[in-house]
């Protein structure tokens, strides 16, 4: 039977409200089931039927998977990897409507019956009918969903390339799925003689600034790191302030230097990162009591184009530095003013050397129990044990206090571009003629993807070794979370996203242009392909 199952708008539609409807919240149970339901799927296909070999689940972490499904045509090498995750943010927005978020036909329905106070653009593209809204429909199921019709096809048509569809769970929070799925590629490439071509990702496009409407393709994907620090004071009782110093206090001059610091921020193929903000600030104390809060965190959240982690975390350092510099002189002043003796200066200093000096106080074995305890409190995520290590070393090294500890919380997302490769050229023009040809699209290149992606962890370009600062001022690294950078390196192939047009990701609003992802999309990516399968041959 060589009829296609998902060949027609329509079709994919009908698929894509299907998968949808597959809850798969991170972190829950329909995480963990989603990508059994999704390798059914593919074995309704006659050509997985006869190479069931080349569709399989592989483990992540947390009794979550992702899966693989190769259509290897047997006189190619080429491979295009098909990358999507399918794990999707939580739906408490939708009020009394969350039960139907991930019910596409019928919330688009009752939200038109519902126009009051939605905002104005959003009215206009539920009465437009060109919208299907739910949870998952942008970000990113319709991803998915087209590389399925995209592998089905290839395989009833025989194209003459390999096809490697990759989707994975996690993406939204640490990326666990990619970051595992890295080996395995690997693996498959090895024992399938596969020559890695593109890393192509379904990333929907994201808008550029409110109220755009433009259709982008990107040639990139923006990094994302995490620079931390403790907060370690002096306590003391409310009634005698000055005999101590509040970590609070401390943060306070940090925290105003790390938010909107233009040091931060890149720009790059005239592009620019959002600049840095304040992801969490909060006080260690569990408990109120009239004791002064002398532990507290911070985590600073900084985009990258071209920055390496230890270039990021030399910045860091610089402001952490002018931050103590300032916090002590305007603390001596108050003393001055009270009469009363400072209880030391406020110094800075990284993780790693933290570590070393508990180390060299108490003994590998003795830290690595610390360090076990607190991987063995199943209720704190990376972040919080990240910040829970570093607390508890400070407080077996006092004689440190008064202090910034500075630290990378996960997770990090290396940058990675693409745009000066003769492929993603080749490929951009393309889709930039065809779109406009076709469908009278215009389309318009990114160099980076601001939504933040998976495409991260393939086609690694540092040729130093800056991400040995992560390694080494990262708490848990190695333990409940690594990066696989040796892999990624050899992952050498250049990376483009191409998605559907959608809008409000992450919102109650969230909602896919449905001419965009059923037709005009997955008919340019396909042409694409046939494109460089063209391009192959000349060559």
């Amino acid at each position: 039977m060589n009829q296609l199952s998902w060949g027609t708008p329509e079709a994919l539609r009908k698929l894509l409200c299907e998968v949808v409807s597959w809850r798969s919240m991170t972190l829950t149970e329909g995480e963990l089931n989603f990508p059994s339901k999704v390798e059914e799927k593919l074995q309704g296909l006659d050509y997985f039927q006869d190479n069931p070999t080349q569709l399989l689940l592989h483990d992540a972490d947390q009794g979550r998977r992702f899966l693989t499904a190769l259509y290897k045509h047997p006189a190619a090498k080429e491979t295009i990897v098909l990358i999507s995750h399918f794990d999707t943010v939580n739906t408490e927005e939708y009020g009394d409507l969350e039960a139907f978020a991930y019910q596409p036909e019928e919330l688009t329905n009752m939200l038109l019956e519902r126009l009051v106070g939605l905002p104005e653009d959003v009215v206009q593209d539920l009465k437009s009918g060109e919208y299907l809204f739910g949870r998952g429909t942008m970000d990113m199921k319709m991803g998915l969903v087209m590389h399925m019709g995209l592998i089905e096809k290839a395989t009833v048509e025989q194209w003459p390339i390999n096809l490697l569809l990759l989707t994975v769970p996690d993406e939204e929070v640490n990326s666990a799925g990619m970051r595992a799925a890295v080996p395995k590629l690997l693996e498959l490439k090895e024992k399938y003689d596969l020559t890695y071509k593109l890393f192509l990702n379904g990333e929907p496009v994201f808008s550029q600034e409110p109220g755009d409407e433009n259709y982008y393709v990107y040639s990139g994907s923006i990094g994302k790191i995490m620079p931390s620090a403790l907060f370690y004071g002096k306590e003391t009782h409310v009634g005698e302030p000055l005999s101590g110093i509040t970590a609070p206090y401390i943060a306070s001059f940090l925290t105003q230097r790390m938010e909107w610091n233009l040091s931060l921020q890149e720009t790059v193929m005239g592009e620019t990162t959002p600049l840095p903000v304040t992801l969490q600030q909060k006080d260690l104390k569990l408990e109120y009591s009239v004791q002064t809060p002398y532990r507290s965190s911070a985590l600073y959240n900084v985009f990258l184009m071209e920055r390496n982690a230890e270039e990021i975390m030399d910045i860091f350092e610089k402001v952490a530095v002018n931050a103590a510099r300032a916090c002590n002189k305007a603390y001596i002043e108050v003393c001055k003013e009270q009469s009363v003796d400072p209880v030391g200066e406020v110094r800075v200093l990284r993780y790693e050397a933290l570590l070393k000096h508990a180390i060299n106080k108490f003994g590998t074995d003795f830290i690595e129990a610390i360090k076990a305890a607190i991987h063995a409190n199943s209720e704190w995520d990376d972040r919080e044990k990240s910040i829970r290590i570093t607390d508890a070393l400070m407080i077996r090294c006092q004689e440190l206090a008064p202090a910034m500890v500075l630290l990378f919380a996960p997770p990090y997302y290396p940058a990675v571009n693409s745009s000066n490769d003769e492929i993603i050229s080749q490929c951009v023009k393309y889709v930039k003629e065809r779109g406009l040809a076709k469908f009278e699209l215009p389309v318009q290149q990114v160099h980076y993807f601001n939504g933040i992606s998976d495409l991260s962890y393939v086609n690694y370009q540092d040729d130093g070794e800056g991400w040995t600062a992560f390694k080494s001022n990262t708490p848990v690294w190695g333990t409940s979370y690594s990066i696989p950078f040796d892999a990624m390196k050899e992952l050498q192939a250049p990376v483009l996203n191409v998605g559907p047009l959608g809008k409000d990701a992450h919102k109650r609003t969230e909602r896919l242009h449905m001419k965009s992802a059923f037709e005009e999309v997955p008919a340019l990516v396909e042409g694409m392909i046939k494109m460089m399968i063209n391009v192959e041959r000349k060559n």
